[in-house]
């Protein structure tokens, strides 16, 4: 090996031995980690380049026969799928998140600890956001839900035949 090689390794120690003094074991274990990860994803995009790569050829050699496929129906897209707004409650919702959260962010660092008015009104600001989020969280997603359940309802109504129709023998 050369100097520089070397030179390099005892470089890597001396930070490794410095961070086990400053960051502890744990502090190790987690470089130790962090650097297998690196490794273990740089391995992974290497690896998947070279089999796509092996897949470009054998698709291009397979290319010179013609296959036709046949036309499949048209697909409509179901309301999930489209980009649509979540309705007008969303915004009410959050309001009222933020406004329950920061109250209830503002009384219990009033009440609770020995902090002054400011302290808890920047609690109160920090809860109110926290409360705005949970309250978007779960509208958003009773209204995901809701719309779910409307389209499998509507999707059944449309596909399942009424079971008092009478049946007809020669159609």
């Amino acid at each position: 090996m050369r100097l520089v090689t070397y030179s390099w390794l005892v470089v890597v120690l001396a930070i490794a031995c410095a961070a086990i003094g400053w960051l502890g074991l744990a502090g190790w274990m987690a470089a130790v980690v962090l650097l297998g990860s690196v490794a273990m994803h740089l391995a992974s995009t290497a690896i998947g380049t070279r089999m796509r790569e092996a897949t470009d050829r054998n698709l291009s050699q397979h290319r010179q026969r013609v296959h036709r496929q046949p036309k499949l129906p048209a697909y409509s897209l179901s309301h999930l799928q489209q980009r649509s707004s979540l309705g007008r409650l969303l915004p009410i919702a959050t309001s009222i998140g933020a406004a329950c959260g920061g109250l209830a962010g503002t009384l219990a660092f009033l009440s609770l600890t020995n902090s002054t008015l400011a302290g808890a009104l920047l609690g109160g600001i920090s809860s109110a956001v926290i409360g705005g989020l949970f309250g978007f969280l779960v509208a958003s997603l009773l209204e995901i839900i809701r719309t779910t359940v409307r389209e499998a309802i509507a999707a059944e109504r449309v596909e399942t035949p009424r079971i008092d129709a009478p049946l007809d023998p020669f159609g």
